[in-house]
């Protein structure tokens, strides 16, 4: 079958663009002496996981632990777990996980702290542990470095845990200030940073310049979107991921209206330098899909030179890929316009 067989709505993964950017990723970091530590909420598929160890990540990332349960299962044993885990039902979830793989976990929290604590007297397995920092983001992680030294201290008092390192996320230029005053408050301390990991898509090809990262997690990556393409991080011909579409009316000269919505697309709008719309229509650059209902996608066609027809096919480039695919639950995987088959997103909707 061919994918242009496939009933839409249908994401679309190019086997040989996905293998292009993990290729490129994993030469970058090879080239800057940076462990490469994939985050999977991307793609949630064990067997593109697997291709990114086998290229030489040195393990993989997840959010949530029921991405790392999935990945587990398959066979992925060194998992990071980059998300504060609070509560008595996490840590035996956690428990249960570190008794079959490799685990580390982020916290920025004494609960968090505890909760990791009490996983690993219940499993007799060692947790290693990232405090995580805020970089400017304005999300989770601890703003001082004192704050950061206090859980570390903790951590190392506490049985069954490693302190391993820090973690911020994205990576800027106030993750470098942020490291280079921890490292001297920790020196001080006599308590070792080995690990510095940070993420970020968008700012990766610029990870080397920020002075005492060690790791890199990224995701996007692998499929890229309109969003890292918009920042520079990317081509449009490096986007394996592509949403398949079909216009089913035309209600006036000026609007279309796409078999994707709300339920297929994300709601995610960019910076407006990058574009307008709900993503990026291939071969009508200049339509935008203004707006989105369950089921429908509404198009404004109005400053296309050439208008899509009903019935007509269309391709379109999400603005944030990891949404849209933890939308659907397969996606088909393809080379040359061929179908390979379809593969299920394992991990998808997996958010505790």
């Amino acid at each position: 079958m061919r994918v242009a067989d496939l009933e839409t709505p249908v994401p679309v993964i190019d086997l040989d663009r996905v293998e292009h950017n993990l290729a490129k990723m994993q030469a970058y970091c090879d080239s800057h002496g940076l462990q490469l530590r994939p985050h999977i909420k991307t793609h949630k598929i064990p067997a593109f996981a697997q291709r990114q160890l086998a290229l030489g990540a040195g393990g993989i990332t997840c959010q949530k632990l029921g991405e790392a349960e999935v990945m587990a299962d398959a066979g992925l044993d060194d998992i990071f777990i980059s998300y504060p885990l609070i509560g008595p039902v996490k840590a035996q979830r956690l428990a249960d996980l570190s008794r079959r793989a490799k685990v580390r976990v982020g916290i920025d929290n004494r609960l968090a702290l505890d909760t990791i604590g009490e996983a690993a007297r219940a499993s007799n397995h060692t947790i290693g542990v990232l405090v995580e920092f805020d970089s400017g983001n304005k999300r989770t992680g601890v703003t001082s470095v004192a704050e950061a030294l206090e859980l570390a201290r903790r951590v190392q008092q506490t049985p069954g845990l490693r302190f391993d390192g820090l973690m911020t996320y994205p990576s800027t230029a106030a993750t470098a200030r942020f490291v280079a005053e921890a490292r001297q408050e920790f020196e001080k301390a006599g308590i070792p940073i080995s690990v510095v990991s940070g993420g970020g898509t968008p700012n990766a090809w610029a990870a080397h310049e920020i002075a005492g990262l060690t790791e890199v997690r990224v995701g996007t990556y692998i499929y890229h979107d309109r969003a890292t393409v918009g920042a520079g991080a990317a081509s449009l011909d490096e986007c394996a991921f592509h949403l398949h579409v079909t216009v089913i009316s035309r209600p006036t000269e000026d609007r279309a209206v796409i078999d994707a919505g709300s339920k297929s697309l994300s709601s995610d709008q960019l910076d407006p330098s990058f574009g307008k719309g709900y993503g990026l229509i291939l071969g009508y650059e200049d339509a935008v899909i203004e707006r989105l209902n369950e089921e429908h996608g509404i198009v404004d066609v109005s400053r296309c030179a050439t208008r899509p027809v009903v019935g007509e096919r269309l391709r379109i480039v999400p603005n944030h890929v990891c949404v849209v695919s933890n939308l659907h639950d397969e996606v088909a995987v393809s080379r040359g316009g061929e179908l390979i088959e379809m593969w299920p997103v394992a991990a998808r909707g997996k958010t505790r």
